[in-house]
């Protein structure tokens, strides 16, 4: 299954508008669609716009996406070079902004420069890894769909607890799925949250204000690892960036996030 067969995404007579049903298996636990997967749908309907690959894309979240209604969404490719497209994608619910995403997109094979220089954790590969337990509002959401193994962090009964390090990692894939996706890759870029109630030694996340999508590499991998680095907490709100590894080591791209912070209601626990 390709990632336009997995968000639903369907095109219309105008080739820069699309069409996203949002169901609610494409939502988070607050019962709204899911950031990542509202940037990966967008990032989806860029890249066939335009036909080009992502190199970047960010969005900024503005509103909730409820179930049961179609996020439309319009690219406009502002600008389009001989390799590079400067291009925009605004999605909307009956007509009220939702997100929107700027992006550039291209390719440039004969630049002979290469390298990288990032270094993956040194963790239990998926095999070793406890899977993630999921709470009960979370059935049925996008967390059902994404495998989750935890190589660094701790389980949901061991919260609160003291503050960590900063640093927790999971294993993700969705079966059936291609992972040289880039749009894909938006939905595992959107982890900072949790990374933040493992860092605070909580039972605390958050609702994303920004996601912004870096790629460096598609290459073919079963798993995903999720390198979360919470950066800071203050203020109410907060920052932090994921490294996002297949199982070889090779880094497929970073997404990093600004967060509101919240502690999770206590029907949730």
């Amino acid at each position: 299954m390709d990632a336009m067969t997995f968000y639903g995404l369907r095109p219309t007579e105008d080739p820069g508008n699309w069409i996203l049903p949002i169901e609610t298996r494409l939502c988070s636990g607050t019962g709204f669609l899911f950031g990542g997967a509202g940037l990966g749908s967008c990032v989806e309907a860029l890249e066939r716009t335009t036909g080009r690959h992502i190199v970047w894309a960010t969005a900024q979240f503005l509103n909730f996406a409820p179930p049961e209604k179609n996020l439309d969404i319009a690219v406009d490719e502002s600008v389009r070079g001989h390799q590079v497209s400067q291009a925009r994608a605004v999605g909307r619910v009956d007509g009220k902004e939702i997100l929107t995403v700027n992006a550039a997109l291209g390719s440039r094979p004969d630049v002979p420069f290469h390298g990288s220089w990032s270094e993956m954790p040194s963790v239990p590969g998926p095999d070793d890894c406890p899977p993630r337990e999921l709470m009960a509002h979370h059935r049925g959401t996008i967390a059902d769909s994404i495998e989750m193994r935890i190589a660094k962090g701790r389980m949901m009964d061991e919260l609160p607890g003291p503050p960590g390090d900063g640093r927790t990692a999971l294993w993700v894939r969705i079966a059936g799925l291609d992972l040289t996706q880039s749009s894909l890759l938006a939905i595992f870029g959107d982890f900072v949250p949790m990374g933040i109630g493992q860092s605070l030694g909580e039972r605390a996340g958050g609702n994303s204000l920004d996601n912004t999508l870096r790629i460096a590499h598609r290459h073919p991998t079963d798993w995903i690892l999720a390198d979360v680095r919470v950066h800071a907490v203050n203020d109410g709100f907060g920052h932090g960036l994921i490294h996002l590894w297949a199982q070889d080591g090779v880094l497929l791209g970073t997404a990093s996030q600004s967060t509101i912070v919240r502690k999770w209601r206590e029907d949730r626990r």
